[in-house]
C-alpha cells in the first residue's frame, strides 16, 4: 500500500490536464513530462520494448514466463486529467477516516450529508484534495495500479502469466485518447482500461455519442427602430433549446436513459454559438436524437430564414457491440473479482472511455474500476484500499488467463 500511495502522489504532482483548444498532440506538455517519468520507471522495472512515441503514447511489455500459448492481455490508463480544474496536486491529504466531515480547507468540506457514500467508508484510508485542485485519480490511480501490479508480478516470479502489454494514452478527457493508439504494435488479444469508479465496477457498455455545434446569425439594429428588422440570435438560441425534450437532460436522466446536454452558450443579439453533446445507449434512439436536433434546426431556419448553421458529428459508439462477441473477457474479469472477494458491479458507463474507441479499432477493451469517487473536481477522493484491490485484480486476471 505504501508503494501505490507513493506512486500516486508522484504522478498527481505533475499537471497533465488536457486542453481541447490545443492543436498539438498531446494537447499539453505536462502529459509528456509524466510520460517521461513513467518510461523511466517502466525501464527500471525491467519491462521490454518501452517507448514513448511522438504523440505521447507509452507502450511497454512484460514477456510471458510460461511455455504455453495463452492470450496476450493489455492494461491501459490515461495520462491526462480533466481541464475543469487545476491538475497540479502537491498537497493531497491522507485521512484515516473515522466518520463525519472531512475539512478540505476553510471553504470546502467533504460531508456525509452531501456525499452519503462516506458512511460506507469508515475505517478506510482516504486520499483527498486540499480543496483547491482536483485529485487526478481519474486516471492516475489507474496508472499507479498498473505499475504496482507489474512491480508485484516481477518481484514474485512464481506467479505464472502470459505476455502483458501496457499502454498509457494522452488526451482521453477531451475525446482524443485513441486517436493515435497503435493497436497493431500493441498486439494484445484484448485489454482492460483501469478507468472506472468505485470498487467492483466492470463496464462493457457506454453511450453512443455525438456533438452538435450551432452558429446562429442574427441581425442587430437600434432597438428604437427594430420593428420587423431585428433578429435576436440569443432568443432564437433560447427557442431552440426549449424545443428539445426537457426531461432528456443530464439532470433528469439515469441508467440507460440518454440526453441532450447544452455545454456552452455565448452570444449577443447579432451572433450566438451553442454546443451540445448528445448521448444514448440505444443506436436507434441515438439516431432519433440526432434527427430531432436536425428537425428543430430546419424548422427554425424556415421560420427565420436560414440563420442557423449546424455541425453534427459522431464522437464514439457503444462498445457493447464489439465486446459481447468476446464475452469470455468479461467472465475472466468477473471470475477474478469473485476469487478476490470483490462483488462485480456490472453497469453501463454513462460517459465515454478509450475502450469504446479501441474496441471499434479491433481491440476489445472493457473497463475496470480504478476506485475513486467524485472525479473531475475538488471533492474527488479515493480509498487507498480500493487502489490495492485494483492492483490485486490485475494480478489475478493475469494469473487466471495463464491457466487457459
Amino acid at each position: 500500500m505504501d508503494k501505490i500511495v507513493e506512486r500516486f502522489k508522484r504522478y498527481i504532482a505533475v499537471d497533465t490536464k488536457s486542453d481541447s483548444d490545443s492543436e498539438t498532440v498531446p494537447s499539453t506538455k505536462g502529459q509528456l513530462e509524466l510520460g517521461e517519468l513513467l518510461v523511466e520507471e517502466l525501464n527500471e522495472l525491467g519491462l521490454k520494448n518501452v517507448k514513448q512515441d511522438e504523440s505521447g503514447y507509452i507502450y511497454a511489455e512484460l514477456p510471458s514466463n510460461i511455455d504455453k500459448e495463452v492470450p496476450t492481455i493489455g492494461f491501459i490508463a490515461h495520462l491526462d486529467t480533466s481541464p475543469d480544474l487545476d491538475g497540479k496536486v502537491t498537497n493531497p491529504q491522507i485521512v484515516d477516516y473515522k466518520g463525519g466531515d472531512i475539512k478540505l480547507n476553510d471553504n470546502y468540506s467533504l460531508t456525509p450529508d452531501e456525499f452519503p457514500v462516506l458512511e460506507k467508508l469508515k475505517g478506510k484510508t482516504l486520499i483527498t484534495t486540499d480543496g483547491t485542485t482536483l485529485l487526478g485519480a481519474d486516471d492516475k490511480a489507474g496508472i499507479a495500479e498498473i505499475l504496482t501490479a507489474l512491480d508485484y508480478i516481477i518481484s514474485n516470479p512464481e506467479i505464472k502469466h502470459g505476455c502483458i502489454k501496457v499502454g498509457f494514452t494522452p488526451d482521453e478527457e477531451i475525446g482524443r485518447g485513441a486517436d493515435h493508439f497503435d493497436v497493431e504494435t500493441f498486439a494484445a488479444d484484448f485489454a482492460y482500461t483501469l478507468d472506472g469508479g468505485p470498487l467492483g465496477e466492470l463496464q462493457y457498455e457506454n453511450f453512443n455519442a455525438a456533438s452538435a455545434d450551432l452558429k446562429i446569425q442574427g441581425k442587430n439594429v437600434h432597438p428604437g427602430t427594430a420593428k420587423n428588422l431585428m433578429v435576436n440570435s440569443i432568443k432564437i438560441a433560447m427557442e431552440l433549446d426549449s424545443m428539445l425534450p426537457t426531461a432528456e437532460a443530464p439532470e433528469h436522466t439515469e441508467g440507460y436513459e440518454g440526453f441532450y446536454h447544452l455545454t456552452d452558450i455565448e452570444g449577443s443579439v447579432d451572433y450566438t454559438e451553442l454546443n451540445y453533446i448528445i448521448r444514448d445507449f440505444s443506436q436507434k434512439e441515438f439516431e432519433n436524437k440526432k434527427a430531432l436536433m436536425q428537425q428543430v434546426v430546419d424548422f427554425l431556419n424556415d421560420k427565420y430564414g436560414e440563420v442557423i448553421e449546424l455541425k453534427l458529428e459522431d464522437s464514439y459508439y457503444n462498445m457493447k457491440e464489439k465486446v459481447e462477441p468476446h464475452f469470455e473477457i468479461i467472465e475472466l474479469a468477473k471470475k477474478s473479482m469473485e476469487e478476490l472477494g470483490i462483488k462485480a458491479d456490472i453497469k453501463p458507463i454513462r460517459g465515454g472511455t478509450d475502450g469504446a474507441r479501441l474496441s471499434y479499432m479491433g481491440l476489445p477493451t472493457p473497463n475496470l474500476f480504478a476506485g475513486g469517487y467524485n472525479f473531475h473536481g475538488r471533492f474527488e477522493f479515493i480509498p487507498v484500499e480500493n487502489m490495492k484491490r485494483a492492483t490485486e485484480l490485475i494480478v489475478k486476471i493475469a494469473e487466471n488467463a495463464a491457466q487457459k
